[in-house]
């Protein structure tokens, strides 16, 4: 019963909403399963607080709309799994894996924990799409129009690649889902795709 779902896709498509409501429909759908969550963007904007060198780094990557090197994407999702990962939870990932290299290295990872046919949901947008939701976001990362377009060159060039891996691995699930709709036909779309109805 025990989920593990990959949310991928554009900045902008609704992955972390998706991820929230796949979240609450489990909690209600399994009140016994406990969920880790594991959104990236969240633990990188915690981490680059801190002072240190390597975090400075991370925080003018950041700051510039580039992305982070995948060696401190999967040491924080491995140091998250260390810590955290029990064995009787669902895992709902968002905004991860963003390169080739980090969604090999998670294909690692997901045997080790006995985890078997991980779903991904790509939230598939357009560009223009996602540039207007980012806009009406209005998080103060999302405002200096150069850094966005930065993070959404990123994405073609780097998330791309991770999103044809998962297409063609007989390993998971690959769920792609029209991101350009309301959230609640999106989700509905989700949950059919997922086969929790």
């Amino acid at each position: 019963m025990q989920q593990t779902v990959i949310f991928i896709g554009r900045s902008g498509a609704g992955k972390g909403v998706q991820s929230g409501k796949l979240q609450e429909f489990l909690k209600q759908k399994y009140p016994e399963i406990p969920t880790l969550y594991i959104e990236m963007g969240n633990y990188f904007r915690n981490f680059i607080k801190n002072d240190s060198p390597t975090w400075d780094r991370a925080r003018a990557i950041n700051l510039a709309g580039g992305r982070q090197p995948s060696f401190l994407a999967v040491w924080v999702w491995s140091e998250i799994f260390i810590e955290k990962l029990t064995g009787n939870e669902h895992i709902v990932f968002d905004g991860t894996p963003r390169s080739l290299e980090e969604a090999k290295m998670l294909s690692t990872a997901f045997p080790f924990y006995g985890r078997e046919n991980p779903a991904v949901i790509f939230l598939n947008v357009s560009r223009e799409w996602a540039e207007t939701r980012l806009r009406e976001r209005g998080r103060a990362d999302d405002l200096n129009p150069d850094v966005v377009a930065k993070r959404l060159a990123f994405y073609e060039q780097d998330v791309v690649p991770a999103i044809d891996y998962y297409r063609t691995n007989k390993d998971y699930r690959f769920l792609e889902v029209n991101g350009e709709q309301t959230p609640q036909k999106v989700f509905e779309d989700i949950v059919a795709a997922l086969k929790l109805n």
